[in-house]
């Protein structure tokens, strides 16, 4: 695989982990919501399980946060190291011939 293919994967799959972060940030907020909902309905049921429940999506959170803070470090050091922005514009160039 060559470097600009190679580094645009490295961009779809930081777009991928950033919108799976904002998928289980809806999905904390969503339980959060129940839970306040459920402090006047006081179902057991929901009580018991949607305390775990948080704290299982929030740790899946702070895993995706760290995935993704380390793996947009790698990409950028991959971005300076093989001078991306110049291989874009050659590759611009040599489209125009």
């Amino acid at each position: 695989m060559d470097k600009l293919k190679k580094f645009e994967l490295m961009e779809k799959i930081t777009n991928e982990l950033t919108d799976l972060k904002h998928s289980q940030t809806a999905v904390i907020q969503k339980i959060g919501k129940i839970e306040v909902d459920n402090m006047e309905l006081n179902n057991k049921k929901l009580a018991d399980k949607l305390p775990d429940m948080h704290q299982k999506v929030a740790d899946i959170l702070d895993d995706i946060s760290e995935i993704l803070s380390n793996f947009d470090e790698v990409k950028n050091n991959f971005e300076k190291k093989n001078d991306i922005e110049g291989l874009k514009e050659q590759e611009a160039i040599n489209n125009l011939k």
